[in-house]
């Protein structure tokens, strides 16, 4: 652990110094539609810190307003000064990661962004270490709404230890948000122990179906697949070492829920209004909730929105009792749940591929396609 530890510091300490240099496109943030109030504040983050970012999703969740966020592996900070606009001035984030130059980087820019933001003081906190060790870095329990992680869990040996600690200092109804790299099936050692595939963050992967029994294991709800995308390598030497392997790079969602709440199905009713999402919330790869419109859910999505901070911005019902309705909506069958990450990243690419746009600069008659 500690050689690996050392590598990946001099990986992205030493060997990368901006996107660029990366050799896969693992760690590449792929489409999907971003808010309005996300891509500016994107625009809104200095750019040499946007040039080392080397995440493999967005991990901005919805609702945050006056939430404490912790970012796992928070590296140069791109994803943190983007989280601390979103929460306000009553929020705060906290940034950990291990190699002291991407901290020095981060802390550079914390004064800068402040002033861009017109915030009367700072709502972001860097902090050098260990994310498997957050105690050790006097992270108390229970501290934080959300934790969020870009890409970095693969860096770790020790995955079920990460999960672990972001468990503890999770709140009853938290969130760990998080894209990472999987793999389709358990790693051969050449590819485990290979110094390159390691800092590309293929090396690390964790096999798919581990995720959802080290969740089981600790305590959190079942993961939640949010969005998911083909990695391709553009390396022959690495293809050759990876051989019949295949890599995707995938959003999931853990809660911690209390085990109170709904136990069975229930009918909800989206009341809108979430920042950027006013009108239709996509909560992940299997349930989309448009405003005033009634969705059936399983009893582990309905113990989640009545658990989470979405509780406030849900009506939650038994089946078969009436709900107020404004528009001529009515509830959708209960449908098979996604869970594999290559089989929606495989439908999302067919989709792509299907894609004509329309006059509009639309395509298929869907955005979500797209």
């Amino acid at each position: 652990d500690a050689e690996i530890r050392k590598d990946v510091q001099t990986y992205y300490g030493q060997v990368l110094k901006k996107s660029a240099d990366l050799q896969t496109n693992a760690c590449v943030t792929t489409a999907r539609p971003v808010p309005k109030h996300i891509r500016e504040a994107l625009q809104n983050v200095h750019e040499e810190v946007a040039l080392r970012y080397y995440g493999c999703g967005l991990v901005i969740p919805e609702h945050l307003e006056n939430c404490w966020i912790l970012d796992l592996g928070s590296g140069g900070g791109r994803d943190c000064y983007v989280l601390s606009q979103l929460v306000g001035e009553k929020g705060h984030v906290t940034g950990i990661d291990m190699t002291k130059g991407q901290v020095e980087v981060a802390e550079k820019y914390l004064d800068y962004h402040m002033e861009k933001y017109g915030f009367q003081a700072s709502n972001v906190t860097f902090i050098h270490g260990y994310i498997e060790k957050l105690g050790e870095a006097g992270i108390k329990n229970e501290s934080y709404d959300i934790v969020v992680s870009n890409c970095v869990i693969n860096l770790v040996p020790d995955k079920q230890q990460v999960l672990q600690e972001a468990y503890r200092v999770l709140k009853h109804g938290g969130e760990l948000y998080f894209s990472d790299v999987y793999t389709s099936l358990e790693l051969p050692e050449e590819i485990r122990t290979h110094k390159v595939l390691w800092g590309e963050c293929l090396g690390g992967a964790l096999y798919w179906k581990e995720l959802a029994i080290l969740a089981q294991k600790i305590g959190f709800c079942p993961p939640r697949l949010v969005t998911a995308n083909l990695i391709t390598i553009q390396n022959k030497e690495l293809e050759r070492v990876i051989g019949d392997c295949r890599f995707v790079s995938a959003t999931f969602r853990l809660f911690k829920c209390s085990k109170t709440g709904p136990t069975k199905r229930c009918q909800v009713i989206y009341n809108g209004g979430i920042t950027g999402h006013e009108k239709e919330l996509m909560f992940d790869a299997n349930f989309t909730f448009k405003e005033g419109e009634i969705v059936e859910v399983d009893e582990e999505t309905a113990a989640i929105l009545k658990n989470s901070r979405f509780a406030q911005d849900f009506l939650i019902r038994p089946i078969g009792e009436k709900l107020p309705i404004s528009g001529g909506c009515s509830a959708l069958e209960l449908k098979d749940i996604i869970t594999d990450p290559f089989k929606l990243a495989e439908e999302s690419d067919s989709m792509k591929s299907r894609c004509v746009p329309d006059a509009a600069g639309g395509c298929c008659g869907t955005k979500k396609s797209c």
